[in-house]
């Protein structure tokens, strides 16, 4: 397990820019048995663009999308077959 993945499943990318954001998000994925959570702290703008987009079209699911105070987005993604 990487370790920027807490035992709650947290990756915080505020600061990655992209692709690398969907990189780190994926690879994180993939460690993940299928139907786990995996909650992601992305950078308004093209992060918030992207790596949802990106989770959608590899077979994962967006389940929750929730505004941080200071900008970020937090995003839960289930871990799906892709």
């Amino acid at each position: 397990m990487s370790s920027e993945i807490s035992e709650t499943n947290l990756l915080d990318l505020r600061g990655v820019l992209c692709p690398m954001n969907w990189v780190r998000t994926k690879l994180a994925l993939e460690e993940l048995p299928e139907g786990d959570t995996l909650d992601v702290i992305l950078d308004d703008g093209e992060p918030m663009r992207n790596v949802p987009r990106s989770a959608k079209g590899e077979g994962h699911r967006i389940l929750q999308v929730q505004e941080q105070k200071d900008g970020a987005y937090r995003l839960t993604i289930r871990s799906g077959s892709t």
